[in-house]
């Protein structure tokens, strides 16, 4: 009985660790060399490593879609006209 719950939570372990791995593969904000690092730091550090590299790459999809005043363009300080 006791082996059922360590094998249901390392079933869960390796779908969520298998679930990171390949949001950050699809990813194409990333380098190669940044895709394989992630990946072998959610396998490494499975549940702090998977959860926080989502985590932090979803936050950069947050951040990317965003536009305003800081984005530059006419309304930048460095914009000089001609």
């Amino acid at each position: 009985m006791n082996f059922d719950i360590w094998y249901a939570l390392l079933i869960v372990l390796c779908l969520l660790n298998l679930f990171v791995s390949v949001f950050i593969a699809k990813r194409d904000d990333l380098e190669r060399f940044q895709k394989i690092a992630q990946i072998i730091i959610v396998w490494l550090i499975p549940v702090i490593g998977a959860i926080g590299l989502w985590s932090f790459n979803r936050s950069n999809d947050d951040n990317s879609t965003s536009s305003g005043p800081l984005d530059g363009g006419s309304n930048d300080s460095a914009y000089t006209p001609d």
